[in-house]
């Protein structure tokens, strides 16, 4: 199952007998609080316009927990998960599309979580809402209750003692930019830097100037020299489980599985007595 589709192929898939259900999940990390700016309101945003017959997804109360010490953005409550995509519309049997601003973050959390906990059919819009061509509407739908029931999968997640795992004997990536990576930056976190043993791979080298992916076979050159190569257990980490589950996607467009890191930086440096490394060399 192709893990994202164009506007054009949605646009087409809109007009047939079996439509895939909408998800708007505009949303952006905001450091508008220290700037003295107004917060991004992401339900504001797709009130003046989205995708007609989108429905809109809230990423920090419906795709995440409240902060703590799990991290920024810990897993929701798998049971209020699957009452919020049920009451999204949200069923088994129906293909579902997600979207955000352009980003892809907030889309690539949504396919992550709905891919993890087995719904069978999650693509994400490449390039998100600036790539569709077609009418906005500002209608509201109500969509019938979904059947949807969250199964998570015993794999595809990792925790922070398997993330430390992977960095030794598999490959785990940080999806954040490279000065966050190397400890010269942190502008949300307690404290800058890497786990031990990840490799700086910012999540942001995967799209072009568009916003789209790069084709299939480019990604899987970039990962190569990574050092992911068809055998290679594979995880990603960011710094609170969103611009890493767009890794996740970027790598599945390439063909290659891997695991999510949720907690991520947010938890994993939360706590005092886990090593943290600085510097471009992952050890």
């Amino acid at each position: 199952m192709r893990a994202i589709i164009t506007a054009s192929e949605l646009a087409h898939e809109l007009t047939g007998g079996a439509p895939p259900l909408l998800l708007d999940v505009r949303w952006q990390l905001s450091l508008a609080k220290a700037a003295g700016a107004p917060a991004f309101d992401g339900r504001a945003e797709y009130a003046a316009g989205h995708i007609p017959g989108a429905v809109f997804v809230d990423l920090d109360r419906e795709l995440a927990s409240a902060p703590g010490a799990s991290g920024r953005h810990p897993l929701p409550d798998l049971a209020e998960f699957g009452a919020a995509m049920r009451r999204a519309g949200v069923s088994a049997g129906r293909p579902v599309v997600v979207y955000d601003g352009g980003q892809g973050w907030a889309a690539a959390r949504a396919w992550w979580l709905l891919r993890w906990t087995g719904h069978p059919d999650v693509r994400v819009l490449d390039g998100g809402l600036p790539s569709w061509r077609g009418e906005l509407s500002t209608r509201t739908p109500a969509p019938a209750e979904g059947d949807f029931a969250p199964a998570p999968e015993a794999v595809g997640r990792l925790d922070a003692d398997a993330a430390a795992v992977l960095a030794r004997t598999g490959v785990l990536l940080d999806a954040r930019a490279g000065e966050r990576y190397r400890g010269e930056v942190e502008p949300i976190d307690r404290v800058g830097g890497h786990i031990p043993g990840a490799v700086s791979a910012p999540t942001t080298e995967n799209v072009g100037p568009d916003g789209r992916f790069l084709p299939a076979a480019e990604l899987r050159d970039r990962f190569k020299a990574l050092g992911v190569s068809e055998d290679t257990e594979v995880g990603v980490y960011c710094g609170s489980g969103v611009s890493g589950a767009h890794e996740v996607l970027a790598l599945a467009v390439a063909g290659i599985p891997a695991a999510l890191y949720v907690g991520s930086w947010s938890e994993w440096s939360s706590d005092p007595s886990r090593p943290v490394a600085v510097g471009a060399d992952p050890q």
